[in-house]
């Protein structure tokens, strides 16, 4: 069965998730049902990154064996066509060997995450950041960050449900900047523990709104205990930006 690998943008604001599950719709679901009203086709789709309710992605990836060998654009335009009305589009279809895997096969993940520190409320931007309301030091969060690039267990920044065997991860950037209103962070790793991002962007706020230190950050990660973590940053905020894979 010939193997496509998709490159898949969406607005995760009214999905729950990327997961199929039975109380919501998901975006997986939703491409599943693009792909069998497409060509006949009962399929799995497989995703590289199992976003949550509510986050968001540029550059997810996906694969999905067809019965048939379809010209990618075909594939393409198709499944764009039978997802409508949900936010959710694929970007590029590509043929791929049949041990390719969306999951699996990654090398580097990529995520973003926005944080906008005014008052008024957000409007063009709601439900695609976290809005804090007041000012964030993104340099001392930057500097903060860096204790974190590495090899190192992140029990901490762990969600108490996550199924991860180890919570030791290699963090390989960790960036904060200043764009406007926006401070983003731009994080990179093979794989991330679940919550993760979004745990580090809520200690990270502290540091900007100087509640924490620098040290503050760096003694709750070798604390190991999920008790220390600051509050959880809001889904909302999150973007799984782009999956690497080794060139074949």
């Amino acid at each position: 069965m010939p193997r496509y690998k998709l490159t898949i943008e969406y607005d995760g604001t009214p999905f729950c998730g990327w997961q199929r599950q039975d109380n919501g719709q998901s975006v997986q679901g939703t491409l599943e049902a693009a792909v069998l009203a497409f060509c006949g086709d009962e399929v799995t789709v497989g995703g590289a990154g199992r976003t949550d309710s509510g986050v968001h992605a540029r550059g997810q990836v996906a694969h999905v064996d067809l019965s048939k060998d379809w010209p990618e654009d075909t594939v393409r335009d198709a499944i764009n066509a039978h997802a409508r009305p949900w936010p959710v589009a694929v970007l590029s279809a590509e043929r791929v060997a049949d041990d390719f895997d969306a999951r699996f096969s990654a090398t580097r993940r990529y995520y973003e995450y926005r944080l906008i520190d005014r008052r008024p409320p957000l409007t063009l931007e709601a439900d695609r950041a976290w809005q804090v309301p007041r000012p964030l030091d993104h340099d001392a969060m930057h500097a903060a960050a860096q204790v974190l690039v590495g090899r190192h267990d992140f029990t901490t920044f762990r969600a108490a449900e996550c199924q991860a065997k180890s919570a030791v991860k290699t963090l390989d950037r960790i960036e904060i900047e200043r764009e406007g209103h926006a401070v983003v962070l731009r994080v990179s790793a093979r794989s991330f523990l679940h919550h993760q991002v979004r745990s580090i962007t809520g200690s990270l706020k502290l540091v900007g709104e100087e509640r924490w230190m620098a040290d503050d950050l760096k003694a709750a990660l070798e604390a190991r205990d999920r008790s220390r973590c600051g509050a959880l940053a809001p889904s909302c905020g999150l973007y799984l930006m782009r999956v690497d894979y080794e060139a074949k």
